[in-house]
């Protein structure tokens, strides 16, 4: 697949990094020679210097075999102007992102497919959707379901004094007699562990684990976690992230948005009826005590402060509130969230770079998700009458070593299995697996 990536900021950097994993024929353009140079160093991509909305820039980069144009900069107007130029041009298919909600909220009004952009991309409205999912589970940091809920993936940080402390996973298996969980990744140190039967659990380490319906409250149980259900939430910051994460909260919880802007206070409350806006510092933390985040169940920063959102849900965790997510800029900080205290911490622009490398892998994956730190990817396949693996058993097959299989979904059922699981077609398979890796696994599967 060609593809045309205008944009080498994060998303597009993050994209290319993935992409190039894939072997797929990649180019990247941006007016930053600087960006561009990095690029060439890290990566087997192309590159064009200059402005993607320059007829001459898009011919050059031969814009009429693209399979995929996708407009990334941080200018909305130029990704929107990118996009119509390209299609015009010859690309097959092109997408844009944006920032404003309006492009949203009334897509079928602003006729923008004929104009010939495709698809919209919102960083803020997919971190809103994200920070939904996250608030599954009080007592996972990370969750997502295969299949509404026959598998799902959950994240567990390890304190000081789980019975998990130092074990080998081999030495806990008789803790798992049904077989209903297996541990997927540890992240350990910003380093993302596949594990073996060898490998020893440690105090501070993040754990994730694939689990069938019932293995859920088994690790739970495991790791000393509490159930919770989450009712009333505090979000602070009246960005665009948490005007759409209010909006999409109020529908199910009661939401506190913290805004100390007053001007802004007022657009919020007409644009969130089903939100109390509250107009304050939320580096106050008096404030925050009247107000009650002593009873919250979920605090969430997303100013456009890396640092406060850090800092602020610190002072909630200080406060017991049990869930706390934190926006941040840097996507370094990721990896420091289980050291700081912060149950989870989420970049846009990480979000929604994996976001549209899943909307490529459309047709060749039936699901894939990212893990907030973790660096792999979680997918899943359906094994077909000419897929490599079929009618094999687990412990047959090469599977990479950065790769390894979370459990299988077969006639309406989720299963977590070992090596003398054999597979049939239409299994569907959920696999964790490392990117550089990804291109042998879906081999195996065609």
């Amino acid at each position: 697949m060609r593809i045309i990536i205008a944009g080498a900021g994060e998303v597009g950097y993050h994209l290319a990094k993935l992409l190039a994993y894939e072997k797929q024929d990649i180019l990247l353009i941006d007016n930053d020679k600087d960006k561009l140079t990095q690029v060439s160093n890290t990566m087997d991509v192309a590159v064009i210097h200059g402005n993607a909305t320059y007829f001459s820039v898009l011919e050059e980069a031969q814009v009429n075999k693209a399979d995929l144009l996708l407009a990334l900069t941080s200018s909305e107007e130029t990704n929107l102007a990118t996009a119509i130029i390209g299609k015009q041009l010859g690309a097959k298919k092109t997408v844009a992102r944006i920032s404003n909600i309006e492009f949203l909220l009334k897509k079928e009004k602003t006729a923008l497919q004929r104009m010939g952009i495709d698809e919209l991309i919102s960083p803020e409205s997919l971190a809103a959707r994200e920070i939904k999912r996250l608030l599954k589970e009080t007592a996972i940091t990370d969750t997502f379901d295969f299949d509404h809920g026959l598998l799902s993936l959950v994240g567990i940080h390890i304190d000081e004094g789980s019975p998990l402390q130092n074990k080998k996973l081999l030495d806990l298996a008789h803790l798992n007699p049904h077989n209903n969980y297996i541990t997927v990744a540890v992240l350990r140190n910003n380093e993302t562990l596949i594990p073996r039967g060898n490998t020893v659990i440690k105090a501070n380490d993040h754990a994730y684990f694939i689990a069938e319906p019932d293995g859920i409250e088994q690790v739970l149980n495991l790791t000393s976690r509490e159930r919770r259900t989450i009712k009333n939430v505090m979000v602070l910051g009246g960005s665009k992230i948490g005007f759409h994460t209010a909006r999409k909260l109020s529908i199910k919880f009661n939401v506190k948005l913290i805004e100390k802007d007053k001007q802004k206070c007022f657009e919020l409350a007409d644009q969130l009826p089903g939100t109390l806006i509250i107009n304050a510092e939320g580096s106050d933390v008096e404030l925050l005590k009247s107000e009650g985040i002593a009873k919250m169940d979920a605090f969430i920063a997303v100013t456009g402060n890396s640092e406060t959102n850090i800092i602020s849900c610190l002072l909630a965790k200080n406060q017991g509130v049990p869930k706390t997510i934190a926006l941040v800029e840097n996507i370094d900080y990721i990896h420091l969230s289980q050291n700081v205290g912060v149950d989870t911490m989420i970049n846009k622009k990480l979000i929604a770079a994996n976001f549209i490398f899943r909307y490529i892998r459309q047709g060749e994956v039936l699901d894939l998700t990212s893990i907030h730190g973790v660096d792999a990817e979680i997918l899943e396949f359906e094994v077909t009458e000419s897929s490599r693996i079929i009618h094999q058993e687990l412990k047959d097959i090469e599977f990479p070593k950065s790769a390894i299989v979370g459990g299988v979904i077969r006639k309406g059922q989720g299963h977590t299995i070992k090596g003398e699981f054999t597979f049939k077609p239409k299994d569907r398979v959920v696999v964790l697996s490392r990117p550089e890796c990804i291109t042998k696994v879906e081999r195996l599967f065609k």
